[in-house]
């Protein structure tokens, strides 16, 4: 979803996303990772996580370049596997590079590890959120360049394995995309880069929304595990997803962390659950209203909500001392004066979620590999501070956050044993941060 405009260049420049190549490349990256035509050099990929965004993200980095096949995907679940395959097997647009054998098709909690034995490359990541941090981990250790879907973690002790992979991954010189595909679209390119010149002048205030209807659920079926059923079900458990502020909302939120050029310092939040109150739901909440404080005392109204269709708002606002601007209808104003607004007629247009892998794939070739894990995991940490607040009841601080001891993830996984489903959080019911 990108030109490769001077506008996205200075953007990107300006977020320090490239890394240089350490020396001693890995594998993987001493195999791609020199300048070259497009499509030149083979590209071998595997997915893990074979979902259906997983399935959509291995389709866009299939199309993303020429010299590139898929040979290898994991997934907890068979039928996962055989959907991701045929699927794309029977894909028009990429079938001709979908070459999976057998013995590269793997099955179970340890699959991850079975597909990075493998010789891929570049892997696809795309499981539930929970297992990324260990996942990832093993990418970069395997020596795989990788693309991890956001979010990357789900608690404080995730995130902060992540932002040691960003030193590991920059010295291996290996790649690694986070999927904020916002940072791929030419749109919100120029928006910041309007930002970045000071057309609103300094940021004084800014609000965002992820406001929708419920979404998908799967009713529990007969000879299902504990395990099971939470795995197919997912979103809805805090150890999978994060909930909802986390894995969706986290989108709206790294664009203002983006527009401001820095995280928020603390989080105050109220949250609940009013119409996903049904065990089928987990225990997540349906709704979150935040309050981010940002340094020099800026604040920030952060909402979303999963509960019912009509006054749907995805959308991003941003309000500094001569204008503002907004990111529903792409502008810039000052005053009454529209100083900028993306012309979508004349613009080419761009899919973010094929661009990303694009741009991913180029920096490779190219010998300097992006590493978008720092700003990914400090979106993912704000997202999770907002969580923090809203459960406790409590403020909440960027150190607290980053410092929890908290681990939300169950420390034995086994289909066979009893796992309960924890309790909905009740704002000063619980101390642990």
């Amino acid at each position: 979803m990108r030109t490769c405009s001077s506008s996205r260049r200075s953007v990107i420049a300006a977020l320090g996303a490239a890394a240089t190549v350490a020396a001693g490349p890995s594998r993987a990256a001493a195999a791609t990772g020199r300048p070259s035509a497009r499509g030149a050099i083979p590209l071998r990929v595997g997915l893990i996580g074979c979902g259906s965004r997983g399935r959509g993200a291995a389709k866009n980095v299939i199309m993303a370049d020429a010299g590139v096949t898929l040979v290898a995907v994991a997934d907890v679940f068979p039928e996962q596997v055989r959907a991701a395959v045929d699927g794309l097997a029977a894909d028009p647009d990429v079938r001709e590079r979908v070459r999976v054998p057998e013995e590269h098709r793997f099955v179970g909690l340890d699959a991850y590890q079975k597909l990075l034995s493998t010789d891929v490359d570049y892997v696809v990541h795309a499981t539930p959120p929970g297992f990324r941090p260990l996942h990832l981990r093993a990418c970069i250790d395997a020596g795989k360049h990788v693309f991890v879907e956001k979010p990357v973690a789900v608690d404080g002790p995730g995130l902060r394995a992540c932002m040691a992979i960003v030193a590991e991954a920059k010295r291996k010189g290996l790649a690694v995309g986070v999927g904020l595909q916002r940072h791929h679209d030419p749109r919100y390119l120029q928006l910041v880069d309007r930002l970045r010149g000071g057309d609103i002048g300094e940021i004084l205030a800014a609000r965002c929304y992820w406001n929708q209807g419920p979404i998908w659920v799967k009713r529990r079926e007969h000879g299902w595990s504990d395990l099971e059923w939470q795995l197919r079900n997912w979103y809805y458990f805090s150890w999978l997803s994060g909930d909802h502020i986390v894995e969706q909302h986290i989108h709206n939120i790294d664009v203002i962390n983006w527009g401001f050029g820095k995280h928020p310092v603390a989080a105050v939040a109220v949250g609940g659950r009013q119409q996903r109150v049904q065990p089928i739901f987990g225990h997540i909440y349906d709704h979150f209203a935040v309050d981010f404080e940002y340094p020099n005392d800026v604040h920030v109204m952060s909402m979303c909500r999963q509960i019912v269709n009509g006054a749907n708002d995805v959308s991003e606002h941003l309000v500094g001392t001569k204008g503002r601007a907004d990111s529903g209808d792409l502008s810039v104003k000052v005053g009454k004066k529209t100083v900028f607004s993306y012309d979508s007629k004349s613009a080419k247009h761009v899919d973010p979620y094929l661009q990303e892998h694009i741009d991913l794939i180029e920096s490779i070739r190219k010998g300097k590999p992006l590493n978008e894990l720092k700003w990914g995991t400090e979106s993912n940490l704000a997202a999770v501070m907002g969580r923090m607040a809203a459960y406790t009841g409590k403020k909440v601080t960027w150190e607290q956050a980053l410092n929890s001891k908290e681990s939300i993830i169950p420390p034995t996984l086994n289909f066979k044993d009893k796992m309960a489903v924890p309790a909905v959080a009740i704002p000063g019911a619980q101390d642990v941060i």
